[in-house]
């Protein structure tokens, strides 16, 4: 009979008390809803980013804090919300699944099955936001991430960590360099993940369906937020897919994120400011859209050998209008990233693919991470195709041109043709090296302009053939030694005779 009384008056004393109730949850009342956005009265202790569940189960992210209600974004416009509904505090932020079984599914910005594949039983949940590593967490950039193209591993080499923006007009192949990366990462080790922002859902389907056709979708994640789907979700998308890939970051294996493309996530993310009555800047974008970008593109390093050595590399995409690389958007993304390859409309147009702009292209850290080989074969080629697209403008007007220069056209030409690579076809390290080899031992120099790639690719099947040695000691060792050099010599003297 004592112990009952002392519990009720420990009871008492404890409701009397001035401390909160244990498990006491804050709710609120919605008192306006319309575009997908509750202002909800009453969650005075709410924070910004955090969870809101509803009475019906519908849920939502807060992303505006005024003094007498929060406005809340919905993540899912199937469960409607109503006015005088109930809304409650979760103490957390939105979280995404993460894990192994993600591999080969397409899946929504909220972790949802897009390929009527099945549920996905993960154990493990990121948050969608995560500060950047810092500075003595990271590595300096020292492995190259072969992409397979020609022109970007010679001249804008990119290194595993680095953030390189891919950016261009409409339809100059923007999409097709991704998807080409993504492809040749295969028995390579690196897992991708794909995030598709504002795109055609048809469009999706043909991308799914081009990395299963050639094996790539085995080690690809796909994260899809179509043109359809709101804005919140558009805006979600790279943070989400961003986690996923720190996931894998983090257990140390290397990782390519592709953010396809940034230009309709600023949109998307205009929309939501205006929708939410944030003061417009420039075109009408709030004045965080900088922060948003680089929040986003600073997660992407070389984590340290402590903490095992895992890398995330970032490649985000940016649209053009009229190849005006000064706008708002690109311009923004130039300064936050380690370097752009700028697709050329005109180049395109004039049948060289990929359309890549090698003056206003650059790669700020990738040349630490390019191997011997290919510097050794492409050191002096940036500055001789300068020569030649400067000398091509004097031979426009129809100006008479010296021997030197004739013959410094000539070799700009020869060397487009070797950069030259069709869509969906990508090249193994060492056969770039023995392409450019044979331009830069001036072997091509006889040859019909028609003829020089065909020739430098059965060239280098013909090596890998007939004289394998050689070519695994330059795929092993990085390095063009001389002893190599001499063989290379010799087979093509041997090529030239039996072709």
């Amino acid at each position: 009979m004592l112990e009952r009384e002392t519990d009720i008056i420990n009871l008492l004393e404890r409701a009397l008390s001035s401390q909160p109730q244990e498990k006491l949850d804050e709710i609120g009342i919605v008192v306006k809803v319309g575009d997908s956005i509750c202002k909800i009265y009453g969650l005075k202790n709410a924070v910004y980013g955090e969870l809101i569940e509803f009475e019906k189960g519908a849920k939502g992210i807060i992303l505006d804090l005024d003094e007498d209600y929060v406005s809340v974004v919905l993540l899912d416009t199937i469960i409607g919300v109503v006015e005088q509904e109930v809304a409650k505090r979760t103490g957390d932020v939105f979280r995404i699944s993460v894990g192994n079984k993600l591999l080969g599914r397409v899946i929504s910005a909220i972790g949802k099955p897009l390929d009527a594949l099945g549920p996905i039983q993960t154990e493990e949940k990121f948050s969608v936001e995560k500060l950047a590593p810092g500075i003595v967490s990271r590595t300096p950039i020292n492995q190259s991430l072969e992409t397979g193209i020609t022109v970007i591993d010679s001249l804008f080499p990119i290194g595993k960590g680095q953030r390189e923006l891919i950016i261009g007009n409409r339809s100059t192949g923007k999409t097709s360099i991704v998807l080409d990366t993504i492809c040749h990462q295969k028995d390579k080790n690196v897992i991708c993940v794909y995030v598709s922002i504002g795109h055609k859902k048809a469009d999706t389907a043909k991308i799914v369906y081009k990395l299963e056709k050639r094996g790539a979708l085995d080690y690809t994640i796909i994260i899809d937020a179509d043109a359809k789907e709101t804005a919140l979700n558009q805006f979600l998308a790279p943070y989400s897919g961003c986690s996923i890939a720190e996931y894998f970051m983090n257990q140390g294996k290397d990782v390519l994120i592709i953010y396809d493309d940034l230009s309709k996530h600023a949109i998307a993310y205009r929309e939501l400011s205006l929708l939410l009555r944030r003061p417009p800047g420039r075109e009408a974008y709030p004045g965080d859209i900088f922060y948003i970008h680089s929040r986003l593109l600073e997660r992407a390093c070389k984590l340290s050998s402590e903490l095992g050595g895992g890398s995330l590399t970032a490649l985000p995409v940016a649209q053009t209008q009229g190849d005006d690389i000064s706008a708002y958007i690109p311009t923004n993304l130039i300064s936050i990233t380690d370097g752009q390859i700028i697709l050329d409309t005109n180049l395109f147009n004039n049948g060289i693919r990929p359309a890549v702009n090698i003056g206003l292209s650059v790669s700020r850290v990738g040349g630490a991470a390019q191997t011997k080989a290919m510097k050794k074969v492409a050191g002096a080629l940036k500055l001789e195709l300068a020569q030649y697209n400067e000398l091509l403008a004097f031979a426009q007007f129809g100006s008479e041109l010296d021997k030197s220069s004739q013959l410094a056209l000539d070799r700009g030409r020869r060397a487009i043709e070797i950069l030259k690579q069709a869509d969906s076809q990508t090249y193994s390290f060492v056969d770039q090296v023995i392409f450019l080899f044979l331009l830069k031992e001036n072997y091509l120099d006889e040859l019909d302009l028609n003829k020089v790639k065909d020739f430098a690719v059965q060239f280098a099947s013909f090596v890998r053939g007939t004289m394998f040695h050689v070519y695994e000691t330059i795929l092993q060792s990085k390095d063009l030694d001389e002893k190599s050099i001499s063989h290379l010599r010799e087979a093509v003297k041997e090529f030239k005779f039996i072709s």
